[in-house]
């Protein structure tokens, strides 16, 4: 279902109250289960070891989300300061164009395998070669860190993107789909490489700057206000930098020029209004964006694809654009 943009700081409609019977059915049995389970708190992880591996995680075997591929390539490419790992999907027939994708996880945990299903489905949507990367996290290496390592991976897929003919194109999912954002303005502004599309789902894009879908949404919907600012702690330096635009390109000081974007929010999601009004300022600024939200979805939805039709739904949608945009 389409829906149109809203102003940054202006509720969207609805927005007054929460209608739970429009949640997913999905999303309720999901999140129904996890605050259902007994003995989720004695196995919750304690370090952050044990959240990283916890959640770099498939939803779906791997060896079977791969077979429909023609291949799947371990790579180290260049990151800022080192040769970081990644995978490159080839989808069968001929490949058209190619996609750097950057996952969520609010840049402190996810990575290769946690997004492995998602990226095999977008490579096969989209035509395309999907390059997966594994950027350094927080809090160990904060901000601009993970952005630093995204803007060399994209330089080394551009040097590499001849091979496929077609264009480049960036996509991420949550802190993934900010790193995308900020990749299109540093594109804009630094001469290139020419981006053909920006596929952001349910982006963070504000920083400091507050919008109602966060106090909205702010328990009960899988990411919470209080997650969001742990999350903060681990990847900022400090309180400035929620307002520098390579944190929150919100606050850039132009919109304009920037590659088409497409924006997947989830209904019930603290960044909600983030992606509507971000398209919105990408519209006045002159810009191109379209922005697509399926019912009754939350935060990480791809990541659930396999018990969620929404989440594959979404992704068949972002690679249908990705193909478009990348065949002109």
């Amino acid at each position: 279902m389409a829906q149109s943009g809203s102003g940054a700081g202006a509720a969207r409609p609805g927005a007054a109250r929460l209608e739970a019977g429009r949640l997913g059915l999905a999303s309720r049995l999901v999140l129904g289960h996890l605050s259902g389970r007994a003995s989720l708190r004695a196995r919750r992880p304690r370090t952050l070891a044990e959240l990283r591996r916890a959640l770099d995680r498939p939803c779906f075997p791997q060896a079977l989300s791969s077979l429909p591929l023609r291949r799947v390539m371990a790579l180290r490419v260049p990151g800022a300061t080192e040769l970081r790992p990644a995978r490159l999907y080839l989808p069968h027939g001929k490949v058209r164009g190619a996609v750097l994708f950057l996952h969520g996880g609010g840049f402190v945990h996810c990575g290769l395998n946690s997004h492995h299903g998602i990226c095999c489905r977008l490579a096969r949507a989209s035509g395309a070669a999907v390059l997966s990367f594994d950027y350094r996290l927080a809090p160990e290496h904060r901000f601009p860190a993970a952005v630093e390592d995204s803007w060399a991976a994209l330089r080394w897929l551009a040097g590499e993107s001849w091979r496929w003919g077609g264009g480049l194109a960036v996509a991420g999912d949550s802190a993934g789909g900010n790193l995308a954002a900020v990749l299109a303005h540093l594109a804009r502004d630094r001469g290139g490489p020419e981006l053909a599309l920006q596929l952001l789902y349910y982006p963070s894009l504000y920083g400091a700057r507050e919008v109602p879908s966060r106090r909205i949404h702010a328990e009960g919907y899988m990411l919470t206000a209080r997650l969001m600012e742990w999350y903060a702690e681990q990847y900022v330096r400090t309180p400035e930098d929620l307002y520098h635009p390579l944190m929150a390109p919100v606050f850039a000081e132009s919109l304009a020029g920037l590659a088409p974007a497409v924006i997947v929010p989830a209904e019930f999601d603290p960044l909600h209004d983030e992606a509507t009004g971000y398209a919105q300022a990408m519209r006045a600024a002159g810009g191109q964006a379209e922005l697509r939200c399926y019912p009754g979805t939350i935060h990480g939805y791809l990541n659930m694809y396999s018990v969620m039709p929404a989440g594959r739904a979404a992704i068949r949608f972002g690679g249908r654009r990705l193909r478009s945009a990348l065949a002109g």
